[in-house]
């Protein structure tokens, strides 16, 4: 039996995070056993408090501690605007941004009929069901560039068309592009230039 065999689970397990591989996984594996003390212990330890207590969002989706993440409970962002996104990782991008001072809802994917992904399988109606309880005046859809980002961003627009304002990102967010690939300008950019939808 190899005396590796948590060594090389650690190093598979490592390579099934996204945008590592098998050899990434091991430099990285490698490296954090080389800096035992400073890295691997710590990183360690703080995963597991992590997979403690991380939860999502019981009104919005997002990922935080708590059942009310810090996002939705601050009183100063309940302006009327919401922006909806796919997942948290664009959430976070918005957030890194620093320009958008409302609240959020992540639908948690888009809508895709090839994968029988429909809206109960995703948070549309509790984000139908927000607008008016939350007195909503705006719903800025911050989808991705894509096929099933644009079909979901016309699916919602048509399930709360005359109910509220509809706005969606402008220039900056090329077609294919995916929000938390783009840099903090091209975020403020085209939160700033979103335009209605009509």
């Amino acid at each position: 039996m190899s005396d590796r065999t948590d060594i090389d689970a650690l190093i598979e397990l490592m390579s099934r995070l996204p945008g590592l591989g098998p050899r990434s996984a091991r430099r990285a594996v490698l490296h954090l056993i080389r800096k035992r003390a400073r890295l691997l212990t710590p990183l360690a330890d703080l995963m597991q408090r992590v997979a403690a207590t991380a939860r999502e969002c019981l009104n919005c989706g997002n990922i935080g501690t708590s059942d009310i993440c810090t996002i939705c409970a601050d009183e100063k962002r309940a302006n009327g605007l919401l922006c909806v996104v796919e997942d948290v990782a664009d959430l976070w991008a918005m957030e890194r941004s620093g320009t958008f001072k409302g609240r959020y809802h992540v639908l948690g994917g888009t809508l895709s009929a090839l994968d029988s992904v429909g809206p109960e399988e995703l948070r549309i109606p509790r984000l139908i069901s927000r607008v008016p309880a939350e007195e909503i005046s705006e719903v800025i859809l911050a989808l991705n560039v894509t096929v099933d980002g644009q079909t979901t961003a016309h699916y919602i627009a048509d399930q709360l068309e005359g109910r509220v304002m509809l706005s969606s990102l402008a220039q900056g967010v090329p077609i294919g592009g995916e929000l938390d690939y783009l840099d903090d300008g091209t975020i403020t950019a085209a939160l700033n230039a979103r335009k209605r939808m009509e």
